[in-house]
């Protein structure tokens, strides 16, 4: 079929079976393959359906500029279509969304805000509160605005629910990560309508408030950092409707991310971590449900391409960095153990101390450099013989100074549990590590010195 524009081809994305990751499951388990669209994600469908939307009611007029809040895939369908339509695009991401989202919106011409991630929905950094600005300060402009625009969900009512159902008239459950709520609610209400007894099951990372708000009607527990992009929510937005869904489970970040990993080497599924984490949710949620599905069919939504996350899910180095690899080399506490480095033998200075009492303490424990803590017990930083002899022999400093004023504050606190990598990358970046113990009230055990470092790597070879 040849399409008048590339708005035309999307949709229609094809299901397949998996056979190996729910082998050992009750159900059948099928992936409806988002990616497919052509701009690479279900976003797709929404884009360009939300600019018409605003069209036909007025909100966006010819020569405007879109303005919306994006995990990186809504921004690249409403880009597609305002190339085609002529309108100009700002995006504001979360700054922990992947380099390669950020370059594929940029790529498009459009303008790029990244904001911080941790922090709460009505603060002015939040990408929320930035788009809402951005669009009182930009003439002619409109913020989309994908959580509260009900069109996002009216588009699945209207189109991948009954593509859905036509492919696949055996469905019994449908399964998807939920984040602005319009594919699990507009599909849930359609297919529910038209299908009886079909089951509708939302994932939820945790981190996110969805789960706690589904499951109690409240939201007591704040809102925490995960690493899955796309999925979960800190707030609730307009186009969530709870009736539609029938049940919801969490999952974690690191076996999402292993389960991405899996599909790709198993299925040959090349997705994104929310497809790996709605996988995992739908397994869990099949498990708990005993004998009751066997040989039932389950379909999991996989919104995007692992093209997108090539730098972190699909890379060996990052996912070791993040513990979720096992690491090649050992980790903080392995070099620990290796260089008898004990925490007993840790000499500490207090911000306070003169450059003297410092000198004398390096001197006798034999050390180039130790930490220094306030007043409180904090640790500042650290101080190094290197720098206090530079700074008496220039006259920078007397012996009688404090020593508060050659405390270095570039140090960086690990855990015993962290890689070699991680600890090595500090390191380059002229960065000390500090070693903490988290069973033991993140009790400070010691530093990790460059030449720490390279003998402990030195003794592996």
């Amino acid at each position: 079929m040849i399409y008048n524009s590339v708005l035309d081809a999307i949709g229609n994305t094809p299901i397949v079976r998996l056979n190996r990751v729910a082998v050992n499951s009750a159900a059948n388990f099928y992936a409806k393959l988002e990616f497919i669209n052509p701009g690479g994600s279900i976003k797709d469908r929404i884009g360009f359906w939300m600019i018409e939307d605003a069209e036909r009611n007025g909100r966006l007029k010819p020569g405007g500029t879109i303005i919306e809040g994006t995990s990186g895939n809504t921004g690249v369908g409403l880009a597609m279509a305002a190339a085609i339509k002529g309108y100009q695009c700002v995006f504001i991401l979360p700054d922990k969304m992947s380099q390669e989202k950020i370059k594929n919106l940029r790529s498009f011409g459009a303008r790029v805000v990244v904001t911080p991630t941790a922090v709460e929905p009505d603060d002015p950094r939040s990408y929320y509160s930035v788009s809402r600005r951005l669009a009182q300060e930009i003439p002619n402009s409109l913020y989309i605005d994908q959580y509260n625009n009900l069109s996002n969900r009216e588009y699945h009512y209207q189109h991948t629910a009954p593509e859905i159902l036509e492919q696949m008239p055996e469905i019994d459950v449908l399964v998807a990560g939920i984040g602005t709520g319009g594919t699990i609610t507009g599909c849930g209400k359609y297919l529910k309508e038209k299908k009886s007894g079909v089951e509708i099951v939302a994932v939820d990372p945790i981190g996110s408030i969805v789960y706690e708000v589904f499951k109690t009607g409240e939201n007591k527990t704040p809102a925490e950092g995960y690493l899955i992009e796309g999925i979960g929510e800190d707030f609730i937005p307009d186009n969530y409707d709870f009736a539609q869904i029938d049940d919801m489970v969490q999952v974690g970040d690191k076996e999402s991310f292993l389960m991405t990993r899996e599909l790709l080497t198993s299925e040959g599924i090349y997705s994104g971590v929310s497809s790996g984490g709605a996988v995992v949710g739908a397994l869990k949620w099949v498990k708990q449900q005993g004998k009751r599905l066997h040989g039932k069919n389950v379909l999991v939504i996989f919104p995007d391409s692992g093209n997108r996350y090539s730098s972190k899910v699909y890379d060996d180095d990052w996912m070791r960095e993040v513990g979720f690899l096992e690491s090649k080399t050992g980790n903080a506490g392995d070099l620990m153990r290796a260089l008898n480095k004990k925490p007993d033998a840790l000499i500490m200075a207090n911000q306070s101390d003169p450059i003297s009492m410092v000198i004398s303490q390096l001197s006798e424990a034999g050390v180039s450099q130790m930490p220094v803590q306030d007043e409180k017990g904090w640790i500042k930083g650290i101080v190094r013989e290197s720098v206090i002899l530079k700074s008496l022999f220039h006259q920078q400093a007397n012996l009688e100074d404090p020593i508060d004023d050659l405390v270095d504050t570039s140090v960086e606190y690990v855990t015993v549990a962290d890689s070699i990598e991680r600890i090595s990358k500090l390191v380059t970046e002229g960065k000390v590590p500090l070693v903490t113990d988290p069973e033991d009230g993140d009790k400070l055990l010691g530093i990790i010195t460059d030449i720490d470092l390279l003998n402990f790597l030195g003794s592996r070879h």
